[in-house]
C-alpha cells in the first residue's frame, strides 16, 4: 500500500505559503501599500489614465520582485526588443494568468482588454475604468466606456502607448494556440497601427490554468520573445483581415512547435 512521502507534504506546504504571500500582496497588500498613491493620482493628476497605468505597471513589477525573492529558481528573460515597443498593438499567446501581469509590468503607458465581469468588481473595476482599459464586451453599463476607449485609442497609440491583447481570448489548457479573435486586428486596422507579435513561454509551468497553487519546485525560465513587427497595408485593396490573423497565428504555432 502506497503512503504519501513526507517531503510531498513539505513541498505542498511551501507552494501554499508562497501562493498566499503572492496573492496576499496582489489583493490586501495592494490596498495597504498602493491605495494612497491611486487616491492621490485620482485627485491631483492631470492625466488620470496615464497615472493609473504607471501605477499598475509598478504594482506588477513589485509582484515579480517578490516572486524573484520567494522563488529564486524561477528566472525571466525578456527580449530587449520587447521593452522598446511604442505606439503599437501587442498580441501574444496566452497560457497563464501571469501573462497579462508580466506584460503590463513592462510598459508604463499601456491599455489592455479585460474580461467584462472584472469591471463590476468593487474598487478593482473602478481602477480598470480609470486606467483606460477596455471591456471584452459591452453589457449596457459598459457601452459608453467601450465607445469612449475606442475613440481615444488612435491618439493613445500615436502618443506612444501600447495596447496589449491576447487574441485567443482565454488561457490555453494544453499549450496550443487557439483560434484568434478578430478584435485586436480590427483595432489595429482602425488605428493604422503596427502589430508586434510576442511569444510567452513557461508561465504555465509556474502557474497553470485551473490550479490555485504556484509550482515553486520546478526550475523555470519564463521567456518573453519578440517574434515580428507586422505593418500591414491597411489601405491596400488586397488587404485581408482573415489573412493577417492566419499569418499571426501561424507565427505563434511555429514558435510553439520549436519550444517543445
Amino acid at each position: 500500500m502506497e503512503t504519501n512521502h513526507p517531503w510531498k507534504w513539505h513541498h505542498t506546504l511551501k507552494d501554499l505559503t508562497i501562493t498566499l504571500i503572492l496573492w496576499g500582496y496582489y489583493t490586501i497588500g495592494f490596498v495597504i501599500l498602493f491605495a494612497p498613491f491611486y487616491m492621490w493620482a485620482r485627485l491631483f493628476s492631470s492625466d488620470v489614465a496615464l497615472a493609473f497605468q504607471r501605477l499598475n505597471a509598478r504594482v506588477y513589477r513589485w509582484f515579480f520582485v517578490l516572486l524573484d525573492y520567494l522563488v529564486p529558481n524561477c528566472r525571466r528573460q525578456v527580449d530587449p526588443a520587447v521593452k522598446s515597443i511604442r505606439g503599437a498593438v501587442i498580441v501574444a499567446n496566452h497560457a497563464s494568468y501571469l501573462d497579462p501581469i508580466l506584460l503590463i509590468s513592462l510598459f508604463p503607458q499601456h491599455a489592455t482588454i479585460a474580461k467584462r465581469r472584472l469591471f463590476h468588481i468593487p474598487i478593482y473595476g473602478r481602477i480598470l475604468r480609470l486606467s483606460g482599459y477596455i471591456p471584452s464586451s459591452a453589457d449596457g453599463l459598459l457601452d459608453e466606456l467601450m465607445l469612449a476607449s475606442m475613440e481615444k485609442m488612435p491618439a493613445f497609440l500615436s502618443g506612444g502607448g501600447n495596447l496589449i491583447i491576447f487574441p485567443e481570448g482565454t488561457r490555453s489548457r494544453d499549450g496550443g494556440v487557439g483560434p484568434l479573435n478578430a478584435g485586436a486586428f480590427k483595432i489595429a486596422r482602425l488605428c493604422k497601427a503596427p502589430i508586434h507579435v510576442l511569444y510567452m513561454q513557461n508561465t504555465a509551468r509556474l502557474f497553470r490554468p485551473g490550479r490555485f497553487l504556484f509550482d515553486t519546485r520546478l526550475a523555470t525560465i519564463i521567456r518573453v520573445e519578440h517574434l515580428v513587427c507586422v505593418e500591414p497595408g491597411y489601405d491596400d485593396p488586397g488587404f485581408s483581415l482573415k489573412a493577417l490573423m492566419g499569418k499571426v497565428r501561424g507565427m505563434l504555432e511555429e514558435r510553439r512547435s520549436h519550444a517543445r
